[in-house]
C-alpha cells in the first residue's frame, strides 16, 4: 500500500445559534488561592474549598506544599499563561451553552482550576456540580515542563484542548459501549463521541478535537481512502481480534500497518475513520441526536454509504 500525502479541507459546519441559552456557573481560582496563602490564611482557603483538603491529612502538609519551591515554580508558569483565564471561560461557556441546547436538563458545572503536578492522565476531573481543571498540563506543547514527554501527548498540553478534554469528558457518559465488539463497531462507537465534538465545539478545528499535530492531520486527510483500503483488504472490519485496538484506536504515537512509513501516520486512525463514518450517515439521514446515539453501529454503517475520496 502506498500512502500519499494530499493537503484539503474537511472541516465539520454543526453551527447552531445558542446566543440566547443562560448558563450560569463560577469559575474559582484554587490555584491562586491556594499557592498565595500562608499559614493564617490556609483555614480560609480550607473552609473555601472543602472537598479539596482530606480530614486525614494534617495542616503541616498543605504548608509544605504552599511552601515547596518546584510548586512554587511550577504555579509561576501557570500564572504567565493563565492569570487571566477569560479567554478559556468564554470557550466555556460556548461549550455549556451548545451542551445545554441538544439537552435542556443538563446541569451546568462551577469550574475550579487546580495544579496537578503535570499529571496528564488526569487533565480534567467532571462531576454533575464541579469541573476540575488542571492548568499545569495546558502551558503550551513547547513548554520546558514538558521536554520529556513524548510529541503525541505534549502536543495537546495547550490551552485550546481545555475546552475539547472536558467535552469528551462528558460525552464518555453519553455513548454507550457496544455489545458487539468487532473492530467496524468500536470505530463508530469512537465515531459518535468524535461527532459529539463537532456539535458541542463547533468553533474548535478538527485537528484539535482530533488531537493530532497538523502534520498528522494532514496524513490522516490525504490517506484516508488508503487507510480505508487496507482494512478491507485485510479483512479487518468484522474482525475481533483486540490487538486492533492498539494499533488503530488507543492512544499512541503512530498506527500500526506494519509499513515502512507507519510513523508518519497518527495514532487512534481508526477513530479518525469511524468519525467519518458518522458524519457520512448524518449529512445522508435525517434522524435526531438521540436516534443516533441509541442506533446500532452496523445500521449506522449501512445506512452512511461511506466512501472515502480517492
Amino acid at each position: 500500500m502506498s500512502f500519499f500525502l494530499i493537503s484539503c479541507t474537511k472541516e465539520s459546519t454543526n453551527k447552531v445559534d445558542v446566543s440566547g441559552i443562560s448558563v450560569d456557573y463560577d469559575v474559582q481560582r484554587f490555584d491562586i488561592d491556594f499557592y498565595t496563602s500562608n499559614t493564617s490564611e490556609l483555614n480560609d482557603v480550607q473552609n473555601k474549598y472543602p472537598y479539596l483538603f482530606p480530614k486525614t491529612t494534617h495542616d503541616s502538609v498543605w504548608i509544605g506544599k504552599i511552601n515547596n519551591s518546584d510548586e512554587q515554580e511550577l504555579f509561576k508558569e501557570t500564572q504567565k499563561v493563565y492569570q487571566d483565564f477569560s479567554k478559556t471561560e468564554k470557550e466555556l461557556s460556548s461549550l455549556f451553552q451548545h451542551v445545554k441546547y441538544y439537552n435542556e436538563s443538563f446541569k451546568v458545572p462551577d469550574v475550579v482550576t487546580v495544579l496537578s503536578n503535570i499529571d496528564y492522565e488526569y487533565r480534567i476531573v467532571y462531576s454533575n456540580t464541579l469541573v476540575f481543571i488542571s492548568l499545569d498540563v495546558y502551558l503550551g506543547k513547547a513548554h520546558q515542563f514538558y521536554n520529556e514527554y513524548p510529541d503525541y501527548i505534549k502536543e495537546n498540553n495547550i490551552q485550546e484542548r481545555i475546552v475539547v478534554d472536558l467535552a469528551n469528558k462528558m460525552i464518555e457518559g453519553q455513548v454507550s459501549k457496544s455489545l458487539d465488539r468487532t473492530f467496524l463497531s468500536k470505530m463508530i462507537v469512537a465515531g459518535k463521541k468524535l461527532y459529539l465534538l463537532d456539535l458541542y465545539v463547533p468553533l474548535t478545528s478538527d485537528q484539535h478535537k482530533i488531537g493530532y499535530s497538523k502534520e498528522k492531520y494532514d496524513w490522516a486527510l490525504g490517506n484516508e481512502d488508503q487507510v480505508w483500503r487496507y482494512f478491507i483488504e485485510n479483512n479487518l472490519l468484522y474482525s475481533t481480534d483486540t490487538k486492533l485496538n492498539k494499533r488503530f484506536l488507543d492512544i499512541a504515537p503512530f498506527s500500526k500497518f506494519y509499513l515502512a512509513e507507519d510513523n508518519k501516520s497518527p495514532g487512534r486512525i481508526g477513530q479518525w475513520i469511524g468519525w467519518q463514518i458518522v458524519r457520512s450517515f448524518m449529512q445522508k439521514n435525517d434522524v435526531s441526536l438521540q436516534s443516533l446515539l441509541s442506533m446500532s453501529e452496523e445500521e449506522i454503517f449501512t445506512k452512511s454509504k461511506y466512501k472515502p475520496k480517492k
